[in-house]
């Protein structure tokens, strides 16, 4: 897994394989306004997975407009041929390890209805319903999860 701005040649490839899959799913990209600038640190990272040199899976966190202590979940995704490997479950782990790293409480997320495989994921992982937020807040698809994260501390010795 690697670190890559999201506006990285293989995260704009992968950012636009969800987003064509939002279309096959929902009729329409997701709508939601992203800066590529706000998966930088330390406001936001951006990952990509890769299987044999070959980007296979993605997904980033942003700082959350509303909080200091939220990020937001975005462009979680899986190659059609990577699926059922554990990337998903991998990109995740590493997502929540290192917004809980940056001093971060929670991470939060908008799913749909229309993605029980999403859902699954979050659910099992420990994530919960949360307060109805972003772009698709009235959305009657819209599936709003969330999920407390250990906050890095120091050691003391």
């Amino acid at each position: 897994m690697e670190v890559r701005t999201y506006d990285h040649p293989d995260a704009v490839a992968l950012i636009a394989d969800v987003q064509q899959e939002y279309v096959v799913r929902y009729g329409d990209v997701d709508l939601t306004p992203v800066d590529p600038a706000e998966f930088s640190p330390p406001l936001g990272l951006f990952l990509v997975a890769y299987m044999d040199d070959e980007p296979a899976a993605c997904g980033g966190w942003r700082a959350h407009d509303d909080s200091d202590n939220d990020v937001e979940l975005k462009r979680m995704y899986v190659r059609p041929a990577f699926r059922g490997l554990g990337l998903a479950r991998a990109v995740l782990a590493e997502l929540e390890r290192t917004a809980a790293a940056a001093g971060y409480a929670r991470l939060i997320l908008e799913t749909g209805s229309k993605q029980p495989e999403a859902i699954a994921l979050y659910t099992s992982a420990g994530y919960t319903p949360v307060a109805r937020f972003g772009y698709y807040a009235e959305a009657p698809e819209a599936v709003h999860l969330g999920k407390s994260l250990e906050v890095a501390c120091p050691s003391t010795p």
